[in-house]
């Protein structure tokens, strides 16, 4: 059945539309989910690490090479902006534990700062989420879905690690809040961004190669540290290794 370009790119506006309420509700949930379960925090760190770190090494490594590889980037060139991402990421970091002087001021106005870069980071990674998902529908309607449904089997660990990060920064709920309703309405803004231009997706590369850095260090030298030092027990180890196995699971059972 024929169906006119203007039906079609309805459609199109229709189906962003949803997936953009459905990456906010799941990000939500993950947020609400450590939220309500914060006494057992050192599991949820310990989860959240596993999933950062399976996002990146099943996920967004192999979407940046195969990506890059199809628009003829080198692999050293793609490795090194990766290792960029992480550099600049330690930098930062460490800039915010050295302006907190010693452990004691953990939680001194000062030592907000990584809390803030650390959520900060996810919610720019929500975003640019939903500008794949809407540049995939540019592209077509079934590359579109797919990568819409790619994008919400990590959205709950989105939620999950956008929230622990402020917490790990600040211990201060509300402020942990505010990041999640930020994260959640992240993926909303890139798919809208994505009906005001075009980008080519050879540019993409780049940023995923970045925040393949960035979460490279957040995972490793961040939540899972952070999970031993709170409670350093066999089942915290054991919920790292459910983190990356559910991100596992969820990528390639999948097909993605």
């Amino acid at each position: 059945m024929y169906i006119s370009t203007k039906w079609a790119i309805l459609i199109n506006m229709l189906l962003l539309f949803l997936v953009g309420i459905e990456t906010s509700i799941m990000t939500f949930l993950g947020g609400c989910f450590a939220l309500h379960f914060k006494d057992r925090m050192h599991l949820i760190l310990g989860f959240s690490a596993g999933a950062v770190i399976g996002v990146v090494f099943f996920d967004l490594l192999p979407e940046t090479f195969l990506l890059g590889q199809s628009y003829n980037w080198e692999l050293p060139t793609v490795a090194t902006i990766i290792a960029l991402g992480f550099v600049s990421y330690m930098m930062l970091d460490r800039y915010s534990v050295l302006s907190c002087g010693s452990r004691e001021d953990e939680h001194d106005e000062h030592c907000e700062h990584g809390g803030h870069i650390g959520a900060g980071s996810l919610v720019a990674h929500s975003y640019i989420d939903g500008l794949v998902v809407g540049l995939s529908f540019q592209t077509s309607q079934a590359l579109g879905v797919i990568v819409a449904i790619a994008v919400l089997v990590h959205d709950f660990s989105d939620g999950i690690n956008t929230v622990n990060m402020s917490l790990v920064g600040n211990g201060k709920t509300t402020t942990a809040k505010r990041w999640l309703l930020a994260g959640a309405l992240a993926p909303l803004f890139g798919i809208g961004t994505t009906l005001l231009f075009t980008i080519s997706e050879k540019y993409l590369v780049v940023v995923l190669a970045i925040f393949c850095g960035f979460f490279m260090y957040i995972g490793a030298s961040e939540l899972i540290p952070e999970s031993h030092h709170r409670h350093p027990r066999f089942w915290t180890s054991l919920m790292t290794i459910l983190g990356m196995a559910i991100i596992y699971a969820a990528v390639n059972i999948a097909g993605f």
